[in-house]
């Protein structure tokens, strides 16, 4: 928490830190109502709403997915009623910061409280309080008292709020959420881009959308365009079965490409035999022998060495390692790699590079597996400008809340 409040003219000490003097610190128990009562998600007219559970809820956002309603969850057990006014705030891990507004009539797990404000705190201020640090540590301080991490109903009511007057409250409120929806508006923005690759790598790697250079687009499934070869990857790519322990230590992973070994792992494997680990160079292809069928795979812009699980491929002449990176990621190539993968169930089914060779692609000519590499990485480079863009809105919002909601910064009636 920010200290800059801490003897500040015009604020005062309190059980949530400094805030400022014509503010309160409250008992959450003193300014909300939490739901008693359940009813039975068999009867109506309940059995048609919409449940949220735990599970529904995304940490830290305030946002809701996969909804079904009682009856489709064939639900059982008794559940709490909410209107279109209540919070649904998640008591089982408090950690995890699972709580939304969900705007509509429902109900909700036994393992969530609704919530309705009293007249002293609007719902918006509510619900941004709740989501924030001030509130999270409090609720999970509580929780770790029991084995199961979890905040019963008169534990909740003892939690503090800091409360400024109404009308600041409502500012607040107002101002952070101008930042969802920024939020909201680059997410859709990423969504739509992700769409259009997808609908891209359809079009560019059937040759159904194709540059005029290079001839005419197919219109029938299965059709081989004009200058495209259907051939065996078995001679596109040769096996790289080279080792040298020196090399730095790298990981394959199915979104983030070729990485360093400690960027997704915290175990140190510094002492681990790697007189078996397999080199891996810039442009070669490597992938998971036995999650090949999963799209775990990546181009490699690194030198380094993989463990002995990956097959690294290193592409023959004429042949683009960027093309096949995304050919590789194309749902029916996916859907190939696992046909002739082997082995009796999905746990121990893998793809060595003697079966990875025997599987068929149409591939074109390699100016224009570059031209359509380019275009796929173009987006690809968008989506991450996108990404990072909503990874900063999010930490700003995270910071403005702290200083919103603990008066550090005022806002103007």
């Amino acid at each position: 928490m920010s200290k800059r409040n801490e003897n500040r003219p015009g604020y005062k000490k309190t059980k949530v830190g400094w805030i400022p003097e014509e503010w309160e610190c409250v008992r959450f128990g003193d300014v909300v109502r939490i739901g008693n009562g359940q009813v039975s998600p068999q009867e109506q007219p309940y059995c048609n709403y919409l449940h949220i559970g735990p599970e529904n809820i995304i940490s830290g956002t305030g946002q809701l997915t996969g909804l079904k309603t009682a009856a489709e969850l064939r639900l059982i057990s008794g559940k709490y009623f909410f209107d279109n006014n209540a919070i649904v705030y998640s008591k089982i891990r408090p950690n995890l910061n699972k709580v939304c507004m969900p705007g509509f009539l429902g109900i909700c797990s036994a393992d969530a409280y609704p919530i309705w404000c009293k007249d002293k705190i609007t719902i918006y201020y509510l619900l941004y309080y709740m989501l924030s640090s001030l509130f999270v540590r409090q609720a999970t301080a509580c929780s770790m008292r029991t084995g199961l991490p979890k905040i019963n109903r008169g534990e909740l009511k003892t939690l503090s709020v800091s409360l400024p007057p109404l009308p600041e409250q409502k500012k607040i409120a107002e101002i952070l959420s101008a930042w969802d929806r920024a939020i909201e508006q680059v997410g859709k923005l990423i969504d739509a881009k992700e769409r259009l690759k997808k609908g891209l790598m359809q079009q560019l790697l059937t040759g159904r959308m194709r540059f005029a250079e290079f001839g005419k687009p197919v219109r029938g499934k299965g059709e081989l365009p004009e200058g495209w070869k259907a051939c065996k990857l078995g001679d596109c790519f040769k096996e790289r079965k080279e080792t040298n322990p020196d090399l730095p230590l790298l990981a394959i992973t199915s979104d983030r490409g070729v990485i360093p070994r400690d960027e997704v792992e915290r175990k140190d494997t510094s002492n681990a035999d790697k007189s078996k680990y397999k080199r891996i160079a810039p442009g070669d292809i490597g992938y998971n022998t036995m999650r090949m069928w999963q799209g775990v795979s990546a181009v490699s812009t690194l030198e380094g060495i993989v463990s002995p699980a990956y097959t690294i491929c290193t592409p023959t002449k004429g042949h683009s390692s960027n093309f096949f990176g995304y050919l590789f990621k194309y749902p029916p190539m996916i859907h190939l790699f696992h046909r002739f993968s082997q082995g009796l169930v999905s746990d121990t089914l893998n793809l060595k590079f003697r079966h990875f060779s025997q599987v068929k692609a149409n591939v074109p000519s390699e100016a224009e597996q570059i031209r359509i590499a380019a275009v796929l990485s173009t987006c690809d480079r968008e989506i991450e400008l996108l990404k990072k863009k909503l990874e900063k809105l999010k930490e700003q919002k995270k910071g403005l809340m702290q200083k919103l909601l603990t008066g550090e910064v005022r806002v103007k009636i």
